[in-house]
């Protein structure tokens, strides 16, 4: 059954928690980016600067451990036995789509559409996966504006991972929208395409249990 990645209420992001976008009529440009404080993470989506500070320590541990357990059998110069690779696995990647500038936590290209990585600073073509870990300050931004941009650039697969829940939704671009795939919560195996050829525990992401 298709479903919307997006929030059902449909409304768009607020700019003053994570987006936070300065007073001025011009549009947005990489400069905007680049005069951001360097412990904010800057974005620029329909025009607008959108700054967001650092991940907390749970959003960061989910997103490094999934980096850790897809590279290792996707991102592997050699396969065989370590997986089956063919894949480039960036953590927070900053990616140029037209007038667009995201990050996302992580993403990928199938090392058949992008043979080599770009000697850059930034990726010009659009990821074959895409994840978002979403938090309370980022949420709407990564179910709304950034979702539609991936629509629009014809990114294959998207995963939103939710540290507080402890779920992962697993969305396809199937005749121009995505359609819910998967979803997974707690300590369910996770096999999802595109990386179905391996599975993990879910659990591995989230902080161990607090000891009484």
């Amino acid at each position: 059954m298709a479903s919307d990645a997006s929030d059902d209420s449909g409304a768009p992001p607020r700019k003053d928690g994570c987006a936070h976008a300065p007073e001025k009529d011009e549009r947005a440009t990489y400069q905007d980016v680049l005069d951001a404080p360097p412990n904010m993470v800057a974005e620029v989506v329909g025009g607008a600067l959108y700054t967001h500070p650092r991940p907390a320590v749970p959003h960061a541990r989910a997103s490094s451990r999934l980096g850790v357990r897809l590279g290792a059998p996707f991102d592997s110069d050699r396969g065989g036995s370590s997986g089956p690779g063919g894949w480039w696995l960036i953590d927070e990647p900053e990616l140029h789509l037209g007038e667009d500038i995201v990050v996302p936590d992580l993403a990928g290209w199938r090392r058949e559409s992008m043979p080599e990585l770009p000697d850059a600073a930034y990726f010009s073509q659009a990821p074959d996966w895409a994840c978002e870990v979403l938090s309370p300050s980022t949420r709407a931004l990564d179910k709304g504006p950034k979702q539609a941009i991936c629509t629009r650039e014809g990114v294959a697969h998207l995963w939103f991972v939710d540290p507080d829940a402890r779920s992962l939704a697993a969305f396809a671009l199937r005749g121009g929208r995505y359609t819910l795939i998967g979803k997974r919560s707690g300590d369910d195996p996770v096999s999802l395409p595109p990386f179905d050829a391996i599975e993990f525990n879910l659990a591995d992401l989230w902080p161990p249990a607090k000891k009484p």
